[in-house]
This record gives structure tokens, C-alpha cells and sequence, in this order.
């Protein structure tokens, strides 16, 4: 694979070692055909939905890909009453992102973000390279060298 995304030039700077996958010839759309364009088992392909609490405060939640954010243990586990996804015209001005290709590294600011616990199952999660058609997978401890984050039960 020839074209890298700003994720992967992220994490080549960075010296963090990743795996970068491409499903851009196919015409997987969601995030269970992306896991099976890719080969890879769905519980360890991660979506990053971007979400806005009642303070008006930003979280990026990553859950995998075959289950869904309970917007109750999210808001719970970051301490607000209610939290709601944000709509989707919202997140390229707020991220630099667009719906599809949002990557929790090289957003345009930095955000809480939450993976779902269940990430410490597997060696290493795949999530968005920032662009359709790009994934990266590398491991939690990896991940955790170009972002900080924490780990909570998020999804249903």
C-alpha cells in the first residue's frame, strides 16, 4: 500500500509500529463489511464515533464494529448525565474528519476518548487510518504512545 493518510505519517513520526490495511478497491461500507473485506474478525475492528455530552463537553468513544455505544455507560463513564452523537455535518469542522474515515489520532483537537474494555482481548484493534478505505492495527500499548485514553464498558 502506497498512500499513507495523516494517521500513518502520524505514527511513522512518532517511531510507533502499526499494521496498515486498505479495503479502497472494495465497496465495503460498514464497519462489519470493512471487517470482512479486511479478512479480520469484527470484535477487534473498532469504530470512533465522536459524541457531545450535556456540558456541551466533546468525548470519542471506540466500540467494535459489530456492537453499538450504550449512550448510558458512555455518559456514566465519563461523569455526564446524558451524552448523544453528534451530527454528522458537526464532525469535520470539529475534527478534521469526515463520517466514515474518523480516526481517534490527529483529530483537531484533543478529546477524551474511551475504548470499550473489551479491546484488552485482543493483541492488537483496528480502527480508522483517518481517510475511507484505510484501517491501521496496532496493539493498546502502542495506541496508547500517540493518544491517551482509557478503557471503560461502553458497548452493548
Amino acid at each position: 500500500m502506497e498512500e499513507k493518510t495523516n494517521v500513518m505519517r502520524l505514527l511513522d513520526k512518532s517511531n510507533i509500529p502499526y499494521t496498515p490495511h486498505s479495503y479502497a478497491d472494495t465497496a465495503a461500507l460498514s464497519g462489519e463489511e470493512v471487517a470482512a473485506a479486511l479478512g479480520q474478525n469484527p470484535d477487534t475492528v473498532f469504530k470512533t464515533l465522536v459524541t457531545v455530552g450535556k456540558t456541551g463537553t466533546h468525548y470519542v468513544f471506540l466500540v467494535p464494529v459489530c456492537r453499538e455505544l450504550d449512550l448510558k455507560k458512555a455518559a456514566e463513564c465519563v461523569g455526564e448525565k446524558k451524552i448523544e452523537m453528534i451530527k454528522s455535518k458537526e464532525l469535520l469542522p470539529l475534527t478534521g474528519y469526515i463520517h466514515g474515515g474518523c480516526s481517534p489520532i490527529g483529530m483537531k483537537k484533543r478529546f477524551r476518548t474511551v475504548i470499550d474494555e473489551s479491546a484488552l482481548l485482543h493483541e492488537r484493534i483496528l480502527f480508522s487510518a483517518g481517510k475511507i478505505g484505510y484501517q491501521v492495527e496496532l496493539r493498546l500499548s502502542d495506541l496508547g504512545k500517540a493518544i491517551s485514553f482509557e478503557l471503560c464498558d461502553i458497548a452493548e
